[in-house]
C-alpha cells in the first residue's frame, strides 16, 4: 500500500507545471539543458519537482537556504537520472549545505599507522540518507563547467553507487553481462590511471580518481557530463560504459 501511495504521489507531483521562476536556475545549473529535447527537459523538470518535494535542505554554518540553492542542486542531481527507470534517490532524505569549506575530525589508516586530525571537506555522501555540499564550490562549478569538476555530480554519483548496498564503483547495472563489461573497462582504466600517476605523468582524469574505485566512478561521472568530448576521445571504452549506464550521450548533444 505504501509503494502504491508513493507512486500516486509522484504522479501527481510530475503532473504539476514546472514553476517558471525556477527555470532560469535550471538553465544556469545544467549547461546541457538548452541542448536537450523538449521531452528530456520535461522529464528533468519532473524529477526536479519530485526531488524538491521529497528532500529536506538544511543550511549549516549560517547559510540560509533559498530557491536558487535548492533548485541548482536538485537540477544537477537529477541530470544523473535522465532516461533511467529509477526513483529519485529513494534512500536520500537530507542535503546539508555549508557556505564555505568545512572542517571535520578525520581518521585515516596508512598501513598500521592511524592518523587523526582536522580535514577540510567540499562535500560528502553518506549511505544513511545524507549528502553534504559546499555552496561556494557548487557556484564555482556552475560558473566554470569546462574544468570537468562538479561536486554535486560527484556526491550524487556516490548516492547511485550506494543504491545496491555497496559503495564500490559499480552501481546497479541490471545484468551479469553488464557487470562483466563494466568491471573489465573500469578496472583497466583505474589501473592505468594509477600507473600513470606513479610515473609522474599528467592525466586528463583528476588524480583523486585513483583514491579507490568508488572515487574513480564519481570523478569520471563528473568528466562524462562536464567534458564529454574529451573523455570520449581519450577513453572511448570508459565513455561508452558511462553512456550505457546513464542512457545519455552528452558528447553528441
Amino acid at each position: 500500500m505504501f509503494e502504491f501511495l508513493k507512486k500516486r504521489r509522484h504522479e501527481a507531483i510530475r503532473a504539476l507545471p514546472f514553476p517558471d521562476e525556477l527555470r532560469p536556475w535550471v538553465e544556469r545549473a545544467v549547461h546541457l539543458y538548452p541542448r536537450l529535447s523538449a521531452e528530456d527537459r520535461r522529464e528533468l523538470e519532473q524529477d526536479i519537482q519530485v526531488f524538491l518535494h521529497e528532500k529536506t535542505f538544511e543550511g549549516a554554518g549560517g547559510l540560509v537556504i533559498d530557491d536558487e540553492i535548492r533548485t541548482t542542486i536538485a537540477a544537477q542531481a537529477c541530470l544523473l537520472l535522465l532516461h533511467r527507470d529509477t526513483e529519485v534517490y529513494p534512500d536520500l532524505e537530507t542535503i546539508v549545505v555549508y557556505p564555505h569549506t568545512y572542517v571535520v575530525d578525520a581518521v585515516h589508516r596508512d598501513g598500521a599507522v592511524v592518523i587523526e586530525g582536522p580535514e577540510a571537506r567540499l562535500g560528502e555522501s553518506w549511505q544513511r540518507g545524507l549528502v553534504i555540499l559546499v555552496w561556494d564550490e557548487v557556484e564555482r562549478d556552475v560558473r566554470s563547467h569546462q574544468t570537468g569538476r562538479n561536486v554535486v555530480l560527484h556526491e550524487f554519483a556516490h548516492q547511485l553507487d550506494a543504491e545496491d548496498g555497496n559503495v564500490d564503483g559499480a552501481p546497479s547495472l541490471g545484468s551479469r553481462k553488464s557487470y562483466r563489461a563494466w568491471a573489465q573497462v573500469f578496472s583497466e582504466e583505474y589501473q592505468a590511471l594509477g600507473e600513470q600517476l606513479q610515473r609522474g605523468l599528467a592525466s586528463d582524469i583528476d588524480a583523486y580518481a585513483a583514491t579507490n574505485p568508488a572515487e574513480f566512478f564519481a570523478v569520471v561521472t563528473e568528466a562524462f557530463f562536464e567534458r564529454p568530448s574529451v573523455l570520449r576521445a581519450r577513453h572511448p571504452a570508459l565513455y561508452q560504459e558511462l553512456a550505457s549506464f546513464y542512457r545519455l550521450d552528452p558528447a553528441e548533444l
